[in-house]
């Protein structure tokens, strides 16, 4: 399964992948993170593997998340008309997934932000839902980047929601 999801953001790109790579903001944005741990590494660089934990309604997976790609490396003085790439890799029970983001300019106080996703699945119950729910996946990644944008821009905090 892939899809692609993309945002405009009223921030320069620059401060946008800032934002977007530091830790310390997953909680605010990040709906339904548990936990999101360096195993080994430096947080959000290349190589670095972490232990994530998400939980919805009732539902927990757990996985590991390997950072493929970080382009550019220093996300400050970022030349201008470069795309700023994030990917990772996430093993969790019966599922496989990527995401590959590219920052862009899309004006001078605006970022575009896409989203590319490819799950696959193993196990039947993982396939099912795969097949049944193909949709949800589409629409929590795009929750995920409306809550980044509502925090980038507002301030806003998932955890604060009344939801």
């Amino acid at each position: 399964m892939k899809y692609t999801v993309s945002i405009e953001i009223a921030l320069p790109r620059e401060r946008v992948a800032q934002l977007l790579a530091d830790p310390a903001h997953l909680p605010k944005w990040l709906r339904g993170l548990v936990l999101h741990e360096p195993l080994s590494g430096v947080h959000g660089h290349v190589g670095t593997k972490s232990r994530v934990v998400m939980q919805t309604g009732k539902q927990k997976m757990e996985g590991t998340e390997t950072i493929t790609r970080r382009e550019p490396a220093d996300l400050h003085k970022i030349p201008k008309g470069s795309v700023v790439h994030f990917e990772r890799e996430i093993v969790a029970g019966g599922m496989w997934s990527v995401a590959r983001e590219r920052l862009t300019e899309a004006g001078p106080e605006t970022t575009l932000w896409v989203s590319e996703s490819e799950y696959r699945f193993s196990g039947l119950l993982m396939r099912l839902v795969g097949l049944l729910m193909p949709g949800a996946f589409r629409k929590q990644s795009l929750q995920h980047m409306q809550d980044f944008k509502a925090f980038a821009e507002q301030g806003k905090d998932v955890r604060e929601a009344k939801d």
